[in-house]
């Protein structure tokens, strides 16, 4: 086994893992080559430092992932730790190897991108993922909230289309994607976990995403201005493992002072209606079920039904001081 940092070349044998630990967990995450290669290409992710790969041979068998995230609102500053472990390679402590490194890493990336804010480490594991749930708070995690996946078939029974008065529906155009990514700011900004995007960061994981599909996206437009924007990604990989097109709505956004008034419900049974068109057999979308502006309810009327829950398991961490956890997964 050897221990070093995942490198610009890797993305073929990161997909293949990726693949393993689906086929093990269904964690509905595959990745494909070309995203693969997009997060060791992501400019937030320092390979040197940000992560960690554990190889047999030519083969990854585990890795760690630790992006710095993109901004600091209100001096807060998060970063979302992701990694795994095949299959065959578990029982080892390659995992709490992995999580340790990352907990010790954590406080000086931050320090290095935002010195002096308050940082904190964030780890998503499916609520039916005993083990990762376990590592988690063996390591000084605490589950902090929770999210679900909500789904509906297509095209079954379309909500039916109202647009609000004053309000004129569009598809996105480069032209539009700063009022796109504005509107996804601002509507956010209340949101458990907010995190604002910069321009850069906007681009290189959303709308320049290989994932992104411009012609199944849409913003509210009142005037001029974007009030209202609905983001769609495609997981080709994922597809391909459940043999079905589907399409995922990453971004359902409205600025504050249009909420109530039917802009989400709008965008939501306009995209529904495009994507049957366009051929997809079902819709997916992710959410905080604690959501203070009742999006599950929003969602719910649109025909999604949760399917799947997720944890998000938070730990403070103090910059510039690295904790050295006890146990053999440290050093092994």
């Amino acid at each position: 086994m050897r221990w070093g940092s995942l490198e610009p070349g890797d993305a073929g044998r990161l997909a293949e893992l990726y693949a393993a630990v689906e086929a093990a967990d269904r964690t509905g995450e595959p990745h494909g080559v070309d995203e693969a290669a997009e997060r060791l290409a992501h400019p937030l992710i320092d390979l040197a430092e940000g992560t960690i790969a554990a190889r047999d041979g030519d083969r990854i068998v585990a890795f760690g992932y630790l992006p710095v995230r993109q901004s600091a609102e209100g001096g807060k500053h998060y970063l979302r730790f992701s990694g795994g472990v095949h299959p065959a390679y578990r029982g080892r402590g390659l995992g709490r190897r992995i999580v340790d490194w990352a907990v010790r890493t954590a406080p000086g990336l931050s320090a290095r991108a935002f010195p002096g804010a308050d940082a904190e480490l964030h780890l998503l594991a499916h609520s039916d993922n005993d083990g990762l749930r376990a590592l988690a708070e063996r390591t000084g995690f605490a589950a902090a909230r929770t999210f679900a996946d909500m789904e509906r078939r297509l095209p079954g029974e379309l909500p039916a289309l109202r647009t609000p008065e004053g309000v004129r529906l569009a598809t996105w155009t480069p032209e539009l994607d700063d009022g796109a990514r504005r509107v996804r700011d601002e509507s956010f900004r209340d949101h458990w976990g907010y995190v604002a995007h910069t321009p850069e960061s906007w681009r290189s994981q959303i709308t320049g995403s290989v994932n992104f599909r411009p012609k199944s996206s849409f913003l509210a437009l009142a005037g001029d201005r974007a009030v209202g924007v609905l983001i769609t990604h495609v997981f080709e990989a994922q597809n391909a493992r459940r043999e079905e097109r589907q399409a995922w709505i990453q971004i359902v956004g409205t600025l504050k002072e249009w909420r109530g008034k039917g802009v989400a419900g709008a965008l939501m049974a306009h995209a529904l209606a495009v994507l049957s068109r366009q051929g997809y057999h079902s819709a997916g979308l992710g959410v905080d079920v604690d959501n203070p502006t009742g999006a599950v309810g929003v969602y719910a009327r649109a025909g999604f039904a949760i399917t799947r829950r997720h944890i998000t398991y938070a730990l403070p961490v103090v910059q510039g001081e690295a904790r050295d956890e006890a146990g053999a997964g440290v050093h092994e």
